[in-house]
């Protein structure tokens, strides 16, 4: 591994935190917690290819999960619960259209998070309508004639309004869709609609690896260097403090849609590179935001091995890691950073603190 000691760690991202905020990337180096950050996540979506690889007609409605997928959800809660933790959703908004939103009721009456993930899976960073969503370009007259930051900014905040009505709770952060190699950096302007639309923390940044290889199923495992490379980006998947004051909770590589769509892996070589990143992340007293959607996890991995295996390892950390729900960590990462959320944003901590 390219770390050995935490302090060697710490001392390096500091390091590349100076040269990101010469290029105004950051406002501070990332967080050291007194024990690991552990979130295991949910995207409540639908993903192309699965259940079956054919499956493509999931781009136009990411939102209408079907009932597999919920199901998974609802069991991934409560075995986590049962484990003594929480996770972490994040919904598209479409699922809200849904006749019944009881299922996702009951994931946050048990105190597990749901943040919002947009109403229609867009593409923040897109140049036009067209790669705005695969909705929106094959029925461009539901956009045509809106600016681009309107209707980004409309869409994000149509999912916060349908989770408030039909779940009654306040989005518990923020993802985009699609995790981006440099995050928001150099985005002051879709970080301060962000903050606008009262979201102090963000989850943007999937930092770059060399772990994927399309094997077209053949079985064959990942290399020692796709591994060795997940393990280094761990380093790159910490807090951010951007100037604007958003933080930026990146997802830490490698996730089941890059894993199974992506590199067409087996499960053991998925459970491999998780025990790896989480080894890891225990270690250097880092943050750990596994990222995965039950539409596609769910088919891989039906056992909930993936989940289970992070419980256990969190078990057998003796006490220097924890699970813990992305707003948890929010909060523990400024107060590591010394930052302050924006004063019209600003968290109130007291709960966190008892």
């Amino acid at each position: 591994m390219p770390f050995t000691t935490r302090r060697h760690f710490l001392s390096t991202v500091a390091g590349a935190s100076a040269g990101l905020l010469a290029r105004g990337a950051l406002r501070a180096e990332a967080p050291g917690f007194d024990k690991a950050q552990i979130a295991i996540t949910l995207d409540l979506e639908m993903a192309r290819n699965f259940p079956q690889w054919e499956d493509a007609h999931w781009d136009y409605e990411k939102g209408n999960l079907n009932q597999a997928a919920k199901d998974y959800a609802v069991q991934a809660a409560r075995r986590v619960k049962e484990r003594g933790g929480v996770i972490h959703t994040f919904a598209v908004g479409q699922v809200f259209e849904q006749e019944n939103v009881d299922w996702l009721k009951g994931i946050a009456a048990e105190g597990h998070s749901i943040g919002n993930h947009t109403y229609d899976h867009i593409y923040l960073l897109a140049q036009n309508q067209n790669e705005l969503q695969f909705r929106f370009s094959r029925s461009p007259w539901l956009t045509r004639g809106r600016p681009l930051p309107e209707l980004i900014r409309d869409n994000i905040q149509l999912c916060t309004i349908a989770l408030r009505e039909r779940v009654g709770v306040e989005p518990a952060g923020f993802r985009t869709p699609g995790g981006f190699a440099a995050g928001l950096a150099g985005r002051e302007d879709l970080q301060q609609m962000l903050l606008d639309l009262g979201f102090d923390w963000v989850s943007a940044k999937y930092p770059a690896h060399a772990g994927i290889v399309d094997l077209h199923g053949s079985g064959e495992p990942p290399s020692r260097e796709a591994f060795d490379n997940i393990v280094a980006a761990q380093a790159e998947s910490q807090p951010i403090l951007y100037p604007t004051g958003l933080l930026d909770l990146p997802m830490n590589p490698i996730s089941d849609i890059g894993a199974f769509r992506n590199g067409r892996w087996q499960l053991r070589d998925f459970l491999k590179a998780i025990r790896l990143a989480v080894e890891w992340c225990i270690e250097h007293r880092a943050m750990y935001d596994f990222l995965s959607h039950p539409s596609c996890l769910g088919v891989v991995d039906p056992g909930f091995q993936a989940i289970d295996l992070i419980c256990d390892l969190v078990e057998q950390s003796g006490g220097t890691a924890e699970i813990a729900s992305l707003d948890t960590i929010a909060k523990r990462a400024r107060r590591q950073l010394g930052a302050q959320g924006p004063e019209h944003i600003r968290n109130n901590d007291a709960e966190d603190q008892k």
